[in-house]
């Protein structure tokens, strides 16, 4: 497990001090981590849109989706299979009932990268149905943003 940072006077590196999710990631809140490791850091969203509403957020600052680029794939599967395994831990067995998924900018309230995991979305309310849609210009799920990092082509 990776150790906090708090006590010492020099940021760690990927560390911003005004973002609230490095903040949480640091332990420097009272915010419950149901997983940490060296990479990834996951906890309940404090407006949950699902029974289950869980943010998976990189250890690291990282910008919000539009920021990423091909080489940031594998951490995105990374964030998704932690988001699998809390959900298992919580007794969700069934992942045809999840969705997994990014706001898309400027649609996202923090710009530290954070999956949103919900499940069960057959049991979403409306406003939840609406913030978490699908093919909307708002939200775009994790293999959706997988396929489009992928298919970007640097061009120098």
């Amino acid at each position: 497990m990776a150790t906090s940072n708090k006590d010492s006077s020099v940021p760690q590196e990927g560390y911003d001090k005004k973002c609230i999710f490095c903040r949480i990631v640091n332990n420097e809140m009272d915010t419950e981590l149901l997983h940490r490791d060296e990479d990834i850091c996951c906890f309940r969203d404090i407006k949950p849109g699902a029974h289950h509403h869980y943010l998976v957020v990189p250890t690291k600052h990282v910008g919000n989706c539009k920021s990423l680029n091909i080489q940031h794939v594998p951490l995105v599967k990374q964030m998704v299979d932690v988001g699998k395994d809390v959900l298992q831990k919580r007794n969700v067995t069934d992942l045809t009932d999840v969705r997994f998924g990014f706001h898309w900018p400027p649609f996202c309230s923090v710009a530290h990268l954070h999956l949103h995991v919900l499940a069960p979305v057959s049991q979403m309310g409306f406003m939840s149905r609406l913030v978490y849609r699908l093919n909307s210009y708002w939200f775009v799920t994790a293999d959706q943003l997988i396929e489009l990092l992928n298919s970007k082509v640097e061009t120098h």
